[in-house]
């Protein structure tokens, strides 16, 4: 968990590091954080790196489905309070890039910014939309490389991590995705994103055609249009990073639940506390003994 007054790390070296050892063994796992608290969960339950998830940052802000609601700023905010709260390498969704490439120029600066070690920037038309839902639409492969060109001038720091996302399988079909992603590697791509292949064979199709060309990401969108398969297999496949975008906010939305239930029922939540944290297990997880020893050290 992130220290107050820890040195600075260097999380854009270790996400490289981490996606090098992948690539030849088991692949990084990657949890969905859609704020600060649960990105330190994430982080303490032993995880190596962060995925703030789009999906889940324009629920846990606005309330709302993922369909190109938030704003780029928005955006940039949540993934800045989530870099502060860990120490781990974050890796960001930042949507199109929210424009064309001359607003990539900005976005990338701005995420870089905030302190993530990358991003993944898709080429869907705006307004966009969760990748495992229906009526999306694509932009010309020729405007997203230059897209993707523009990310690759924008960044300042070499390590940042830029991973280009295609959405074309469910409009365009799978040949003309895979197609894209080699397009959006030549163009400067570090990582490829074929998101939301509905089969099993379409994902081994995407591993045999694009691994040798970048590392590959698997999303493992709970619930979502791609088959769930077990790590072992998406290892054999040859992906490198595997997300999990929306596990934890699943949870924290039947845990929820949950307890307003009883507490509807009940008149108070008692039944439902030997279930939850302490008051005291609680403050610990979120850093109070820290700010205690910096209390006994700074204070009059």
């Amino acid at each position: 968990m992130a220290d107050l007054l820890s040195a600075p790390t260097p999380p854009r070296a270790r996400l490289r590091e981490l996606l090098t050892a992948a690539a030849s063994g088991r692949p990084l796992v990657a949890p969905g954080a859609y704020d600060a608290l649960s990105a330190r969960l994430i982080e303490q339950a032993g995880f190596d790196v962060v995925y703030m998830t789009g999906f889940g940052t324009t629920a846990s802000l606005i309330g709302r489905p993922d369909v190109g609601l938030l704003t780029g700023s928005e955006m940039v905010d949540n993934a800045r309070r989530i870099v502060a709260a860990v120490d781990t390498p974050v890796i960001a969704d930042a949507d199109t890039g929210y424009g064309n490439a001359i607003n990539v120029l900005r976005t990338v600066a701005a995420y870089e910014q905030a302190g993530v070690a990358g991003v993944h920037l898709e080429d869907q038309a705006m307004p966009k939309k969760c990748g495992h839902m229906s009526g999306k639409a694509v932009i010309p492969a020729e405007e997203m490389a230059g897209k993707i060109r523009a990310a690759v001038a924008a960044r300042r720091d070499p390590d940042f991590l830029l991973i280009a996302r295609t959405d074309a399988a469910a409009v365009e079909g799978l040949d003309a995705a895979i197609a894209r992603a080699r397009a959006y590697a030549e163009a400067g791509a570090d990582v490829l994103f074929v998101e939301a292949p509905t089969s099993e064979d379409d994902i081994a199709r995407v591993a045999k055609e694009l691994r040798g060309v970048a590392p590959l990401v698997f999303n493992w969108a709970e619930g979502g249009r791609t088959p769930a398969l077990s790590l072992e297999r998406i290892a054999e496949l040859g992906f490198s990073l595997v997300l999990f975008p929306i596990g934890t906010l699943l949870a924290a939305t039947a845990g929820i639940r949950a307890l307003l239930e009883t507490l509807r029922a009940d008149g108070t939540p008692t039944a439902a506390l030997p279930g939850l944290p302490t008051f005291g297990e609680f403050t610990d997880l979120i850093g109070l003994p820290e700010i205690g020893e910096l209390e006994q050290r700074f204070g009059a």
